[in-house]
């Protein structure tokens, strides 16, 4: 190997790594897939779900590969009979930890994508997972290979939660891997859910296991965006659509000048859902509540779609061109009679920046006066 002092050996690949890299770090950065379901990206590792485990040579046991730091002349291997066989178990206990009808595999073998279009075919005849086909567990129970069966269901403990206006709370799908959590206190720092009660009564609580709607929930949506599994789901989309039934479309959020990335999901010319982009700037997936769920307008009825103007105490429709032509009229002669101070220019969050920098030029610099001001200011 030569110079060993910062290389790693991962299934007979060997890869330099860094200070601080994790082996899973490690695995990634060659493209090697090590299957993950309580890692979240920039929150502490925890090693909770024990997905990643991996055998490393030397080593009493199996390790979690998202918490053990890599080191010097470490020999590890992510897919031995050994780690296959625990993360079979790890899964079958998992999906034996509450209500996870997967509906992994049909009986002719297909993959769920091909299941999904029978279970879509059968309209209302099966009730599934409002997660079904977008679910980290479902798909890593497909990848090993696991159906289920070895252990008896856990009986629901609490009951769903739906009497907020933008998340359900299914309790009976909750395997407790605290991504939630973690997205709530260490990516949004929100404090506003965490781990409660102990052993076979933990689940997931807000400040006095209160609802979201009475507790300290911003409602962002991030431990929607971050839950593996159908715990946590939009109530506007749940059992309203499935994962294969839309496309994606990247846009920017129009709520504000920050320009947060957006994913909307898109049925039948309808946005159905929307979420961050992790990875791009400036928000890196992060959204507020209105980002995430404020979209109804786009599909308003009472959304205007052409400029109108005001005759004799009614509305008419007009071209932008006329619309336009009558402002520009209208402040020229204004500002002739009563000067330019007696114009003022109010800007909005919902534009950029770019296009509120253009309102206060015009404003000084075309009309002639300081009088404009923005509504975050208020």
């Amino acid at each position: 190997m030569g110079d060993t002092a910062n290389l790693i050996v991962i299934n007979g690949t060997e890869t330099t790594f860094e200070p601080g890299d994790t082996i899973l770090d490690a695995a990634r950065r060659i493209g090697i897939d090590i299957p993950t379901l309580c890692h979240l990206k920039g929150a502490t590792a925890t090693g909770a779900c024990r997905v990643c485990l991996v055998e490393v040579q030397g080593a009493r046991s199996l390790v979690a590969a998202c918490a053990m730091p890599a080191a010097p002349r470490m020999v590890v291997a992510t897919e031995s009979a050994k780690v296959v066989t625990a993360r079979r178990l790890v899964i079958q206990l998992l999906l034996a930890s509450g209500n996870h009808n997967c509906l992994v595999k049909g009986s002719d073998g297909r993959s769920f994508e091909a299941y999904a279009e029978r279970l879509a075919r059968a309209g209302g005849n099966i009730e599934p997972c409002p997660a079904w086909g977008d679910c980290r567990l479902q798909e890593l129970a497909w990848r090993y290979e696991v159906t289920g069966g070895r252990f008896s269901p856990t009986p629901p403990r609490y009951p769903l939660e739906d009497v907020n206006p933008f998340i359900v709370r299914d309790f009976s799908r909750c395997i407790l891997c605290g991504r939630c959590v973690q997205a709530c206190n260490e990516v949004q720092v929100n404090q506003a859910i965490h781990f409660g009660y102990r052993g076979a009564r933990s689940k997931i609580i807000a400040a006095g296991d209160r609802p979201y709607r009475e507790s300290d929930c911003v409602f962002c949506g991030e431990c929607v965006q971050a839950c593996p599994t159908g715990a946590l789901v939009e109530k506007e989309a749940r059992h309203a659509v499935r994962p294969w039934e839309t496309r994606r479309v990247r846009t920017t959020c129009t709520y504000c000048g920050v320009g947060c990335q957006t994913e909307l999901h898109v049925k039948e010319n309808r946005v159905v859902k929307v979420t961050g982009v992790p990875g791009a700037a400036p928000n890196d997936g992060r959204l507020c509540v209105k980002g995430r769920f404020g979209f109804d307008f786009i599909a308003s009825p009472e959304r205007l779609t052409t400029p109108l103007i005001r005759e004799n105490g009614s509305f008419r429709q007009a071209s932008w061109e006329e619309a336009a032509g009558l402002v520009a009229r209208r402040l020229t002669e204004i500002r002739a009679a009563h000067g330019p101070d007696s114009i003022g220019v109010l800007t909005s969050a919902r534009i950029t920046n770019e296009e509120n920098y253009i309102a206060q030029k015009f404003t000084r610099a075309v009309v002639g006066t300081n009088n404009i001001d923005h509504c975050a200011r208020l």
